[in-house]
């Protein structure tokens, strides 16, 4: 460094050296840069124990020692050019100044003294001592003048006890004094004092700032190895001051994706499958253990999971099963948590030994028995693949320490290692430092000694930078080639096994964040302690890793086991870059949990907003969920009440794949650490939670079809009077034929508005270009602007269906209101176009409101002539006669006629209307109606009447009977029914004569007088009057012989459809029971019906046949077996 540049120290104190007996000399000018850390490092830990064991707290930093010692350099670089381009003899003058003042004398005497250089001088060197202790006290006023480094270093620089002479100032004026008179530094107009004090002087208080500024101002005059150092010196203060936290994402920011249009894009094709996974969470040891409690046996390997779980998991909606700690997992990982003081943890599941599946959950064959399983019920199941470290005592630790990041000394001279060996093999020692077992310190390295050859070296922990080590891990080195194919070997060994892979903290693994964590850049480390020696340029490290590592991943899966979907945990703002460049199918979206938690709606809404914007395939691929297993559980974050649910729909509706927890839908609250073989808190499942699950959530997860995607998905901002209500989410989602409308409000207050134009999105052209553009709420919901047109919209889980014009949504966009919390979920919205005005009719009629019978009010709209024209069936007149017969009040043969021609009178006019009807309409209903003869009807009438006359022998059957409030109504709905079917019609035709004219609208204003309070037991009660209209072949058929077989016939009419749906058959555990009451109702109504349309012999038969049958009820103990056999 210039013939100036001699072998030089830093002159420490002699009082600091004696304390600690440091008798080397420190930062040597020609020694190598790179060991000046470690002697930093060195004197630190001499110095700080000493504090240590006097009590005391005075600690220095080896990181500011270092810096110190790199300026302490840089100044005698400054100086050795100083003197060679500009006064060679500054400090020979200097130094003949000092000797003519015998009082400042004694300060450089003292400085010699107290502040001694420990190099060893050559006989030469020896005749200019003068000179060199002149120089050297010329730089140690050089660095006590400069406050930062004062406060750092104290006790090597100035420290208590040792003062100066007080003739100390006199030399502080000479020296002032002098250095004004000597030439200026190169071009600078400043002397050479005042130039090496101008960074100290500009930032006080920091040393970095101080190298920031010589890197900024002085880099013409700095050679190349000192830059380096300076750099390496930024990057070790970097090391001690960054704050480490518990680790995981960090503070959610709202996402944006500046810079990445500069990026390739190479989204991976989805397969078929992959849009519509829906995924749950399931620790698997705590699963067995909770699952052995549940059903009262053990459950401890995978083949023992019971078929009724995994049929629970597809019956709610999931296809895809995330197995968390199923690989045979780390024994050193174990031990480590058993000696810190957690006698039943078990190792970490991301402390792994291999990737083969853990003996102790049952191995490969198990796994088989129930992947197979799952594959029967079209669950995928899917695996953690931990790519960036492993456990202590893999395969690859122990055996190939190549393969991982190592370095052959101890980071830190304060790392001991007197702990208990982790290794299996004898061959290998392991150790972890020593004070992880105290929790005083988190090593970054343990120690790896081969005790066949006693080499020694310390492999880095697994680190992601926000946090401690995990110590249990050893961190594998992606610059190694070698080490990138053993993982990605690994990965293709998970992918033949698994559908689905989930890659643990993948984002550590780009490329920017290997070299971030590694290898920094020079100036720009500080995230790892221990690294920042490792630095390297932009092209050394592209050199030794040209491609991303998670591109060859993607690229190698897709070719060699295709059919896997590859899901990454990533954070740092790296989703995008994930999926659109790296090519994974997803990727985690943090912010989701994150900010609906915080209520951090405006930031998340704009968070979605950016994606759209920037390209809506990446938001298709977020995985979305409410907590993950580094996480608090989601009862935790989100409560059980209208918030969770909220969340819980945005979640099971937003594009994306969405991913529940373990303990999620149960509303557990414990929070299963990676180390659980059990679940420790003995709780019990929220049936209220499990309960609104079914009825708000599975069935949406049923429909991931509509939401997954991201083609029809618009998201828009709720107005009110020109304020955006920004804690509102209100988006548009679909499929080309079917749309569905979500609406929550993430807060507690009341929020009201109005939705019109969605947010800018990107779309892309049929011609391969793209564009942004912003669609009004009717263009998203697929609306055309017509006057006969109308949307419908199902509201969930409401089932109430609302009709709206088309034109309207154009014209006012949407008005909606949501109290704090609530959801609204309009599902199946689609437009209809009114070509006979019953929409219209049924938009007027609803007037804004809700129906749950929408398609039902449709027909009864429809029907509405036809009802008209058959009102007299429902008219007091025609039912009062028959409940006079029904009650025995006398009844004359003219009440018999009136009876009749109101009913033919009806029929009249049902003919008229129906003939002006459409030949479409009226295939809808029934091709031909049939022409009823009033004298058959009278016959039926009179037969009918004949039934309630004491001294007939069906009387004392029928006055017993369960229906004599109902069937008034049940007789003249049968009456209907006959010009639509006669004895020969099946029950099936007649039962859709019931349903397509609506009837029980035409006897709804009839509900209330037979205590009838909704509309489908009303449908349900005209159901049965098909039995009064038409009769079973089965009977028709045993009636004809004059002695029936009753037990022939009874068989028979139990394989009929309408028999069986009025007695309430069923089947219950291989046993076939009936209700008793309806079996009674049906005997009772397919006598009456016999003797009514058959006549009064058929009817004693009937009645004969029907008592048996009841006998034999008597008996049966509501089971058909019985029944059956107890007929005579």
């Amino acid at each position: 460094m210039g013939e100036h540049m001699q072998a030089r120290d830093f002159r420490i104190a002699l009082k600091a050296r004696e304390e600690i007996q440091y008798k080397e000399p420190l930062f040597e000018t020609q020694e190598q840069l790179e060991s000046m850390y470690e002697q930093a490092k060195v004197l630190a830990y001499l110095y700080n124990e000493k504090q240590k064991a006097a009590l005391t707290k005075q600690y220095v930093s080896a990181a500011s020692l270092h810096a110190s010692g790199v300026l302490h350099l840089l100044y005698q670089s400054v100086v050795s050019k100083y003197l060679e381009e500009k006064n060679s003899h500054f400090f020979t003058t200097l130094s003949h100044q000092i000797e003519k003042h015998h009082l400042i004398k004694k300060v450089l005497s003292f400085y010699e003294k107290e502040f001694p250089t420990l190099i060893k001088k050559t006989e030469e060197e020896n005749k200019h001592t003068s000179e060199e202790s002149t120089r050297g006290l010329f730089i140690h006023h050089v660095l006590i003048e400069n406050p930062a480094l004062v406060k750092e270093i104290t006790p090597f620089i100035a420290p208590q006890g040792v003062s100066f002479p007080p003739s100390h100032k006199a030399f502080t004026v000479i020296l002032e004094g002098y250095t004004k008179t000597t030439p200026h530094v190169q071009d600078e107009d400043e002397d050479l004092f005042s130039f090496l004090t101008a960074p100290s002087k500009a930032h006080p208080d920091s040393l970095v700032d101080q190298i920031q500024y010589i890197l900024n101002h002085w880099g013409s005059i700095i050679p190349l190895a000192l830059k380096k150092a300076l750099l390496h010196a930024i990057d070790v203060v970097k090391e001690e001051n960054t704050p480490r936290f518990s680790g995981g994402p960090g503070p959610a920011q709202t996402t944006t994706y500046d810079g990445m249009e500069h990026e390739y894009e190479a989204f991976s094709v989805d397969e078929d499958w992959m849009p519509h996974v829906v995924m749950i969470a399931k620790s698997a040891l705590v699963w067995l253990d909770q699952l052995s409690k549940t059903y009262g046996y053990q459950i401890n390997t995978l083949d023992k999971i019971p078929d009724k779980e995994l049929d629970l998991l597809r019956d709610r909606g999931f296809n895809g099963l995330w197995l968390i700690g199923i690989w045979e997992r780390s024994e050193a990982s174990k031990k480590i948590k058993n000696l810190c003081g957690n006698p039943e943890a078990e190792a970490s599941a991301y402390s792994l030994k291999s990737y083969n599946i853990g003996m102790n959950i049952g191995g490969w064959s198990a796994y088989q028995n129930l992947n197979e399983r799952c594959k029967r019920r079209h669950i995928r199941l899917a695996s953690d693949m931990v790519p960036n470290h492993t456990g202590l005592d893999s395969d690859w630790a122990l055996h190939h320490p190549e393969y991982f990041i190592t370095t052959p000394y101890s980071p830190y001279p304060s790392y001991t290692f007197n702990g208990e060996d982790l290794s299996p093999d004898s061959r290998i020692e392991v150790k972890i430092e020593d004070h992880y077992y105290d929790r005083t310190d988190a090593a970054v390295t343990y120690r790896r000694v081969n005790k066949e050859t006693q080499e020694t070296s310390y492999i880095f922990h697994g680190n992601d930078g926000t946090s401690m080590p995990w110590n249990d891990t050893a961190q594998l080195d992606f610059l190694n080639p070698h080490t990138r194919e053993a993982v990605i070997q690994q990965i293709l060994h998970v992918a033949r096994a698994f559908h689905i892979i989930r890659f643990d903290a993948a984002m550590t693994l780009a490329k920017r964040h290997i070299q971030r964590l590694w290898y920094p850049k020079p100036g720009s480390g500080g995230d790892i302690p221990g690294r920042a020696g490792y630095s390297m340029s932009d092209e050394e490290f592209n050199q030794a890793i040209p491609l991303e590592f998670w591109r060859e991943v993607v690229d190698r899966v897709a070719s060699e086991v295709p059919d896997t979907l590859l899901l990454a945990e990533a954070f740092w703002m790296m989703e995008g870059y994930f999926v659109r460049t790296l090519g994974m199918h997803r990727v985690y979206n943090s912010a989701f949990m994150n900010m609906l938690k915080n209520q951090a709606n405006k930031e998340y809404r704009d968070t979605i907003k950016n994606t759209l914007s920037f390209d809506p395939e990446v938001l298709k691929r977020f995985v979305n969920f409410m907590n993950n297993p580094d996480e608090d559980t989601a009862i935790a974050q989100f409560g059980d009440g209208d918030k969770y649910f909220g969340v819980a729909t945005l979640l099971s509706t937003m594009p994306g794949l969405p991913m529940y927890g373990h303990g999620q839908i149960e509303g557990f609250h414990e929070k299963y650490g990676m180390e659980y073989s059990r679940a420790y808190w003995n709780e019990y499942p929220n049936d209220h939670l499990i309960n609104e699950h079914y009825r708000r959530i599975f069935p949406l997860l049923r429909l991931r079809y509509l939401f997954s995607g991201s083609e029809y998905f618009e998201i828009f901002d709720v107005v009110d009077y020109g304020s955006v209500k920004e804690d509102v989410y209100a988006y548009v989602n679909g499929i080309a034929e079917s749309r569905a409308l979500i609406l929550y409000n993430n807060s507690y207050e009341f929020a009201s508005g109005r939705i019109y134009e969605s947010a800018p999105k990107l779309h892309r052209t049929s011609d391969g270009g793209r564009e942004i553009r912003t669609n009004s709420i009717a263009q998203s919901l697929g609306l055309t602007f017509s006057d006969n047109t109308f949307i419908i919209y199902q509201q969930f889980p409401e089932n109430l269906t609302y009709i709206a014009k088309s034109n309207h949504l154009y014209d006012e966009g949407l008005s909606i209101s949501l109290q704090g919390y609530e959801t609204k979920v309009f599902l199946h919205v689609n437009e209809v176009t009114d070509v006979d005005g019953s929409y219209e009719a049924l938009y007027r009629y609803l007037d804004g409101k809700g129906t749950s019978s929408f398609d039902r009010d449709l027909v009864w709209i429809r029907m509405q002539p036809l009802h008209k024209a058959l009102e007299n069936f429902c008219s007091s007149n025609m039912l009062d006669f028959i409940k006079d017969v029904v009650t025995q009040k006398e009844v004359t043969s003219k009440d018999m006629r009136k009876y009749v021609l109101l009913a033919g009178e009806a029929y009249a006019r049902f003919s008229i209307v129906y003939e002006e009807l459409s030949d479409k309409t009226k295939e809808s209903i029934v091709p031909i109606i049939k022409e009823v003869q009033p004298k058959d009807l009278l016959q039926s009438i009179q037969n009918f009447t004949a039934c309630f006359i004491p001294e007939n022998n069906i009387y004392f059957f029928l006055s017993g009977g369960m229906l004599m409030k109902e069937l008034s109504m049940l007789i003249n709905a049968s009456l209907l029914i006959t010009i639509f079917v006669d004895q020969k019609s099946s029950y099936e035709q007649a039962l859709s004569i019931v349903d397509k004219l609506a009837l029980e609208r035409m006897f709804q204003h009839l509900a209330s007088s037979f205590e009838i309070d909704v509309d489908y037991r009303l449908r349900h009660l005209l159901y049965k009057s098909i039995f009064l209209a038409t009769l079973p072949p089965c009977i028709m058929k045993e009636l004809e012989l004059e002695a029936p077989d009753n037990k022939k016939c009874l068989i028979a009419l139990l394989e009929d459809r309408g028999f069986r749906e009025l007695i309430g058959y069923n089947e219950h555990a291989g046993i076939i029971y009936y209700r008793k009451e309806s079996l009674q109702e049906a005997i009772y109504l397919i006598t009456l019906s016999v003797t009514m349309n058959v006549g009064p012999v058929a009817g004693d038969r009937m009645i004969k046949m029907a008592m048996s049958w009841l006998l034999s009820d008597a008996s049966a103990e509501y089971k058909i077996e019985g029944l059956i056999k107890g007929v005579k």
